[in-house]
């Protein structure tokens, strides 16, 4: 399985040969084909369980090994990220709104990446919100269905 992430990761960082070869991302903003819905899918249902303060929810997502990259920090289980930053991600997916502005994803065989770029704003601990914010996920599809297995999360303010 760590072979299967890091060939999905891997695919993911790939340099172009030249500028002019440079692969063309589809164009989806908040849509999804049929192939790829069902991943598409989890990734929503994570995040409003999230917004909803559903902790079963958010956990019944993730893959037992899940990674979680956040802030230059790793969380390295599904136990990890439950005990550490799941409280605050729950209370901060509450207070705030988030807008996806762009998302593309992929799925090769039983390996899903979903690609998600937005905005998010509101007020979080009396500090007002209001940034640009990258994600990806990495899913797997198993006997149980699609299962978060990478979360990569990244933000700045916005301009």
């Amino acid at each position: 399985m760590t072979r299967l992430i890091l060939a999905a990761l891997l695919g993911l960082v790939a340099v172009p040969a030249s500028a002019h070869d440079r692969p063309v991302a589809p164009a989806i903003a908040q849509a999804a084909d049929a192939a790829t819905a069902p991943a598409i899918a989890v990734v929503e249902a994570f995040h409003a369980a999230l917004g909803a303060g559903d902790a079963d929810a958010v956990l019944a997502l993730l893959a037992e090994d899940v990674v979680v990259l956040e802030t230059g920090g790793a969380e390295r289980s599904r136990e990890e990220y439950a005990g550490h930053h799941l409280p605050a991600d729950m209370a901060f997916a509450a207070a705030t709104t988030d807008e996806v502005t762009r998302r593309a994803a992929w799925i090769e065989g039983d390996v899903a990446w979903v690609l998600t770029e937005g905005r998010t704003t509101g007020t979080f601990n009396e500090r007002p919100v209001n940034s640009v914010n990258a994600e990806t996920m990495i899913l797997h599809r198993s006997a149980d269905g699609w299962r978060i297995r990478h979360i990569h999360w990244s933000s700045r303010n916005a301009r």
